[in-house]
């Protein structure tokens, strides 16, 4: 039995969080280690062997618990927020290149939540910040008609994009959303080092999510939650196991393999694995695959639009396992409902979430356990 949080507003008081003063989240914890003194014996008592130093203990003190106060949950993540600085702030939405030239991207492991869509031969991301912060992010592109759907269900967020086309521009401009996009925004900047080795369009970042939220004006607030959350460490019942998912989107080959002992879906594209900027691993917490319809965007005929407003087939990755069901989305202005077959909503585990918007159709996948 374990208990569900359903869909939790970030303003939804509890009482307090305990945590362990190692775990991760919580300040570190003063040192409790006492010192020993130990008395050696005078000149005089020959008799007595040598005095040695006392071995070092052979575990260490127990942890000295913390109480930190939970001041809501993270309405993107379903994570306690003990920081009352993210709790009703906006989402910030960042669109990023995924060129082979742009690798390695900044900023993908501190996002809540990342869309990957089909765009011109390759995917781009769509990267929802709201809960963490990142410094650099990018490499940042244009935008293209697909986000203007994306962007009405997040309650006016900011959105960071290098620009589009006049008519891409039109459409960006009618959606609901605080623009902050290239050249007119503060906190943009070419990379040198990527500049050396990559074509201009691939080298354009933003120097952190903090330096674009210090533009904040308007007192929009929180997105509204995507998911429902179980518990964490409570495992979800039923599904099948999966521990590796294969697919192509458009042309990127991407595999997302099961990692227990961190809890997340390890990211591979190109058959390489998928490094960010620092070194580490791009990873998500569950992976969803929203298959949705594509047709041409009506602002370049070259260009493919994803349809994220109806419903359609989705197959959900949480725990290691798989669960197949829908998505249903009448209203632009709010997310989508994700349902099992069954008829229940979905449940995932608290933390960070990549949905494939995979085309209907055209789109395969295989999971293995």
């Amino acid at each position: 039995m374990f208990a569900v949080r359903r869909r939790l507003g970030a303003g939804a008081l509890v009482a307090t969080f305990l945590l362990a003063a190692c775990g991760s989240g919580g300040d570190s914890a003063a040192d409790t280690s006492v010192a020993t003194t130990v008395a050696r014996p005078s000149s005089s008592a020959t008799t007595l062997p040598p005095a040695t130093d006392p071995a070092p203990p052979t575990t260490e003190p127990p942890p000295v618990e913390s109480t930190l106060p939970v001041l809501g949950y993270a309405p993107l993540t379903g994570l306690p927020v003990t920081d009352a600085a993210y709790l009703d702030r906006p989402a910030l939405v960042a669109k990023m290149d995924n060129h082979t030239d742009a690798r390695p991207h900044a900023g993908l492991n501190q996002a809540d939540i990342v869309y990957e869509e089909i765009v011109e031969g390759i995917t781009r991301f769509f990267v929802i910040f709201q809960s963490q912060d990142a410094a650099p992010v990018g490499p940042v592109r244009s935008a293209r008609t697909t986000d203007v759907a994306l962007l009405n269900q997040l309650n006016r967020p900011l959105f960071v994009y290098s620009g589009g086309n006049a008519k891409v521009q039109s459409a960006i401009g009618g959606a609901n959303i605080e623009n902050r996009q290239h050249n007119q925004s503060l906190g943009y900047y070419r990379d040198a080092d990527r500049r050396a080795r990559a074509a201009v369009e691939h080298t354009l970042l933003i120097e952190s999510t903090n330096r674009i939220y210090e533009t904040v004006t308007d007192k929009q607030g929180p997105p509204a939650a995507f998911f429902s959350y179980h518990d964490p460490g409570a495992e979800l019942p039923g599904g099948e196991p999966a521990t590796k998912i294969s697919m192509v989107m458009n042309s990127v080959p991407i595999t997302w393999t099961w990692d227990a002992a961190s809890g997340t879906y390890l990211r591979e594209e190109y058959g390489e694995t998928h490094l960010d900027s620092t070194g580490v691993q791009v990873s998500g917490t569950n992976v969803v695959i929203q298959f949705c319809q594509y047709r041409t965007s009506p602002a370049d005929p070259k260009s493919p639009e994803a349809v994220s407003v109806g419903s359609g087939e989705a197959v959900i990755f949480t725990g290691g396992k798989i669960f197949h069901g829908t998505w249903d989305r009448p209203d632009e202005a709010k997310p989508a409902v994700f349902t099992l077959d069954d008829g229940s909503e979905v449940q995932l585990a608290p933390g960070r979430t990549w949905i494939e918007l995979a085309q209907t159709g055209k789109t395969e996948y295989q999971a293995s356990a």
